[in-house]
């Protein structure tokens, strides 16, 4: 049996540690752009650390910048997601959150918890042992929802120049379809664009015991729905990753009155350029039937974040860390699937991956993302502390030398 490294070893002996942080991030989860407390508790753990710097604020309120080493090239960011979503837990564990109606239903606790563990590992190494170059520890709010100015809070960091200097950035995701032990990786385009629709269809609505007196919209709708649902199986290339679904339908206010417009939003997800441009125009298409059915309409798609592409040449100094980590760790080759990333912002600008952390909880219980049940085996958190570690001292130590 082939041994663990050092940095998994170290980690283990601060399991109990990073269990703790998870599950006081867990038990006080906050929305999007509201992380305040969140960055409060990440920034006194960091400040904690001998040599690392704190910075709060870039960007948006509730970023937490640390940084360690020596100021100079090479430099290394490592970033994990800190929000939470609007979901109620159903979860009866003992640090279930305490916030009604708000969750870590992704995970982004276990990130923090996982970076935090990085950050001590890594400065431990920089104390004992010479490295030059700095690490850079990215704790980003807003990933999960926009603004009114579309923007999630990658883009954000970006402009405020988090990333500035920055020549390799690494993240993670937890993974409930893998077990601890497990890793995920994706070269090239591993996540979706990430859009949303909001459109209405016009009539004019009247009483409903004379459907004949008005353009009704409901009736309009059905036909506009069955044109949305085929845009995927008839104008996308079967081999082009897509979806459009509809998540919300709003009309009405009584039984008897026909309503005079239909409010239908939902989202798209495409991998390729072009493909996010066809869904667009055809989405549009198919809301402007109304016209021909007597009615009208209105529409407007947001674009969201781009879809998350993987360097294979960071993927390669990824999996190199977890074999130095672990060997026995078990490497999964397969795109992340349709959900959406911000991260892929910072991937368009920078050499960068994320990769996927096996953490399921072998109970028997669906624990998907963005699930009132998702949980995970917090086993997974020293192996994932280890190996951000390790692809960081590995690049200090050895630069760009790899590449290629």
């Amino acid at each position: 049996m082939q041994e663990k490294g050092e940095l998994l070893e170290q980690a283990e002996k601060m399991a109990g540690k990073l269990s703790d942080w998870r599950r006081t991030l867990h038990q006080f989860p906050e929305l999007s752009f509201l992380e305040f407390e969140t960055a409060r508790f990440i920034a006194s753990v960091l400040e904690a650390i001998e040599g690392v710097t704190v910075e709060r604020g870039r960007g948006l309120q509730t970023s937490v910048i640390a940084t360690l080493g020596t100021g100079e090239a090479p430099i290394i960011a490592l970033r994990a997601d800190i929000d939470a979503l609007p979901i109620e837990e159903a979860n009866e564990c003992d640090y279930r959150s305490k916030n009604q109606g708000v969750m870590h239903a992704c995970g982004h606790d276990a990130h923090a918890a996982i970076l935090l563990g990085a950050a001590s590992l890594i400065a431990e190494h920089f104390r004992n042992k010479h490295l030059r170059g700095t690490v850079k520890f990215i704790f980003q709010p807003a990933e999960e929802a926009i603004d009114e100015d579309s923007l999630s809070g990658s883009p954000y960091m970006l402009r405020a120049g988090a990333y500035e200097g920055v020549e390799l950035a690494i993240a993670l995701h937890m993974c409930p379809w893998l077990s601890v032990g497990a890793v995920q990786l994706s070269d090239g385009i591993s996540m979706a664009n990430v859009d949303v629709f909001h459109a209405k269809i016009l009539g004019t609505g009247g009483h409903g015991a004379y459907p004949e007196l008005v353009s009704d919209p409901t009736w309009m709708l059905g036909i506009i729905l069955q044109a949305l649902h085929g845009i995927v199986p008839r104008k996308v290339p079967a081999l082009e990753p897509a979806v459009v679904s509809v998540g919300q339908i709003h009309a009405g206010t009584a039984s008897n009155i026909i309503p005079h417009e239909v409010a239908v939003e939902g989202t798209v997800r495409s991998y390729s350029g072009s493909t996010r441009d066809l869904l667009e125009k055809e989405i549009e298409n198919a809301f402007s039937l109304a016209e021909q059915l007597g009615g009208d309409y209105s529409f407007r798609y947001q674009r969201g974040e781009p879809a998350l592409v993987n360097d294979k040449r960071v993927n390669a100094r990824i999996a190199r860390a977890i074999k130095k980590t672990d060997p026995s760790v078990r490497l999964v080759d397969q795109a992340f699937g349709m959900g959406g990333e911000d991260f892929g912002y910072v991937t368009q600008q920078i050499s960068g991956a994320m990769f996927f952390l096996g953490c399921a909880l072998d109970d028997g219980v669906e624990r998907d993302l963005h699930t009132a049940h998702f949980n995970i085996d917090e086993k997974s958190l020293p192996l994932g502390a280890a190996i951000l570690a390790n692809t960081a001292i590995d690049f200090l130590a050895k630069g760009t030398e790899q590449d290629g």
